[in-house]
């Protein structure tokens, strides 16, 4: 099991994908969080940094949709194909993997690579998804066709076999060890699909009522029984658009900027996060880059950086 720690590398993949968002932009993604000197801080803590630059996408220009339900389906399939095997290279190689996105249909090949690394090694996967979407659509309750609204879905067994299939016919990760953190835009079609499986999620009202602390403290002690690997899936859209408003879907009502720190720095304070990956950062929409110097610190916080 590859929980980051100090005498770990730590492996920057780039994903720089938009075809499964509605919003041009969120390629960039990668680009920003290295112009915010996301290695030089990682450096800064201690850590050995290895960027392997991007994952080849190709971009909207030079395809064709045929599939108005699952837009871009054929690229997004192999592009994620590809990151799977990426990720899981860096789990087998006993390294960190930390994935720059990127739309958050990322999280297909994110996932999948985790669980493929699990599967083989014995041990239990579980998803900490941060955002403010559920991301549990599917081709039949899609409001829009974008894939980057179907990941988590996906990777609990449901949506396309082109998807759902990636590093092999298997459930990549069970409803029950997911914990959907700040959500509060979800689609009629995935409040069906959370009831049915029995996904916790934790939208903003419960945030509001329990605060951060005790919300993240009942996922951990959760996991501590039930889980040996946990991805953390960071969407950028999950924080305030007043706090960082460079994201592919803004959404009112969101995290503070303490909130999303304790967050992941109770993360880190578990000891379990073995993979990270950061979606949805769209530089076209920020100001200063200030969106991506602000996720570079979340994940400096999810790494061990503390005030004292």
């Amino acid at each position: 099991m590859s929980v980051v720690t100090k005498d770990k590398a730590v492996v920057l993949i780039g994903f720089p994908m938009d075809l499964g968002a509605g919003r041009r932009g969120v390629d960039m993604g990668p680009s920003a969080l290295r112009i915010a000197e996301i290695e030089k801080k990682l450096r800064a803590l201690g850590y050995e940094v290895i960027d392997e630059g991007d994952i080849v996408v190709k971009t909207q220009e030079i395809q064709r949709i045929t599939d108005e339900r699952q837009r871009f389906l054929p690229e997004i399939s192999r592009a994620c194909d590809k990151l799977a095997q990426r990720v899981k290279k860096v789990l087998d190689d006993g390294r960190f993997p930390l994935i720059l996105g990127g739309d958050h249909s990322m999280s297909i090949g994110s996932i999948a690579g985790a669980s493929a690394y699990c599967r083989e090694h014995d041990l239990r996967l579980g998803v900490v998804w941060v955002d403010a979407h559920a991301d549990m659509n599917t081709p039949e309750t899609t409001p829009s066709g974008n894939i980057h609204g179907m990941p988590l879905a996906v990777s609990m067994g449901i949506g396309s076999p082109k998807l759902t299939s990636i590093m092999g016919n298997f459930t990549k990760v069970d409803p029950a060890n997911v914990a959907v953190i700040g959500a509060r835009s979800i689609d009629q079609g995935e409040v069906e699909l959370i009831h049915k499986l029995k996904v916790p999620v934790y939208t903003m009202f419960d945030i509001d009522k329990e605060g951060v602390f005790t919300i993240v403290r009942k996922v951990l002690d959760y996991f501590a029984e039930h889980v040996d690997f946990v991805h953390v899936s960071f969407d950028v859209d999950s924080i305030d658009p007043t706090v960082a408003g460079g994201v592919g879907t803004p959404v009112p009502g969101g995290l503070s900027y303490r909130e999303a720190h304790l967050l992941m720095e109770m993360l880190a304070e578990s000891g379990k996060m073995c993979s990270l990956e950061v979606a949805e950062l769209n530089p076209i929409l920020d100001q200063n880059n200030h969106s991506a110097t602000f996720a570079a610190d979340l994940v400096c916080s999810s790494m061990g950086k503390r005030i004292l």
